[in-house]
């Protein structure tokens, strides 16, 4: 017979490994449904109990920590950190521990110096969603030299050097996509992308595979049309109106609107009180706030990716590694894309 961990068990029914030790070892209520699956697999598979046990015996403590933008509320961020508790809950039992390292994402001397206390901590694994590729480098470098593995989330380095594992969204494709889905193959004249003004130091610039991969698509698809740019501030409100004011008495037949990141929402409130016939607008991300706009037509659609479940893979991989030395069986795993529109959001 075929002899299966709990790794394996919670893979094959679905469930979370707390739940499938639960059912081993009958601690706490767990469904009568939950319990039936855990029962098929450990009937049909078998299961060796003893690298477990033995796991459970040793209680070696392990550190994972994670380094994120501050997770401001109702923020892409906010949603990211909702996937380290149910990470934290699930690897608990093996002895991995999880602490939050949060920085300024408008700021690289802020990531450096966390960057500084993650190394202090003395982590047996680093998560990172990384903004700043220079600094990012220097501090993956120094986790190599002290071989502590590190996965990222959301965004990655340009080279692909050492990483363990990735776990985000084809930054490239869904610019693709996002050109696509703003077309529905038709023609576009003008089409504005919308930025966020965001660190002094230029070193900060997330979405640039995403609209590397739009100007691309537009390039092959629609080369007649005019790519236009706007800098908008992502914490000032007035002074966005007005950059949208001037950009519109200057160029008024713009009716495409793009925006790369999950702050599509800081131009809503503008088109709101200055609606304009045949706008098509489309963003980034679940949030909140996207979502009011896009249920009430404001924004056509939002393509969402799942930020939580990247950061619970990513606690769930170093876990499998740090744990049962296995590694993910390709380093760069592409989340898929989720389109939302006015008529599914309801139901997401």
């Amino acid at each position: 017979m075929e002899k299966v961990t709990i790794n394996d068990i919670a893979r094959l029914t679905g469930l979370s490994k707390g739940t499938v030790d639960r059912v081993l070892h009958n601690r706490g209520e767990v469904s009568r449904k939950s319990y039936e699956k855990v029962m098929a697999v450990i009937r049909e598979k078998g299961y060796e109990p003893n690298l477990y046990a033995s796991l459970l015996a040793n209680k070696k403590k392990r550190l994972i920590a994670i380094v994120l933008p501050h997770p401001e509320p109702g923020s892409y961020w906010d949603l990211a950190t909702s996937g380290i508790q149910k990470g934290a809950e699930d690897e608990h039992q093996f002895g991995i521990e999880t602490t939050l390292f949060t920085y300024d994402e408008f700021r690289a001397d802020s990531f450096r110096e966390i960057c500084a206390q993650v190394l202090q901590s003395n982590p047996s694994g680093v998560v990172i969603a990384p903004m700043f590729q220079y600094e990012t480098q220097v501090f993956v470098q120094e986790l190599g030299a002290r071989q502590i593995p590190y996965v990222f989330v959301d965004t990655k380095l340009d080279t692909p050097e050492g990483h363990l594992a990735f776990y985000g969204i084809p930054s490239y494709k869904s610019g693709f996509l996002c050109a696509d889905m703003l077309l529905q193959g038709e023609t576009a004249k003008e089409v504005l992308i919308v930025r966020v003004t965001r660190d002094k130091e230029r070193q900060s610039d997330p979405t640039v595979l995403r609209r590397a991969g739009f100007l691309d698509y537009m390039r092959e698809n629609n080369p007649g049309c005019t790519i236009r740019s706007l800098f908008v501030s992502p914490t000032d409100a007035a002074a966005t109106d007005e950059a949208l004011s001037a950009f519109f008495e200057e160029f008024p037949g713009v009716r495409h609107i793009v925006m790369f990141n999950s702050r599509i929402h800081l131009i809503v409130p503008y088109l709101e009180r200055y609606p304009i016939p045949g706008m098509r607008v489309i963003g980034f991300d679940n949030l909140e706030a996207n979502i009011k706009a896009l249920e009430n037509g404001t924004v056509s659609m939002l393509i969402a990716q799942h930020p939580e479940r990247q950061v619970q893979e990513a606690i769930h991989t170093l876990s499998e590694y740090l744990v049962f030395q296995r590694k993910p069986e390709v380093a760069d795993n592409h989340m898929h894309m989720d389109l939302l529109t006015r008529y599914n959001v309801e139901d997401y």
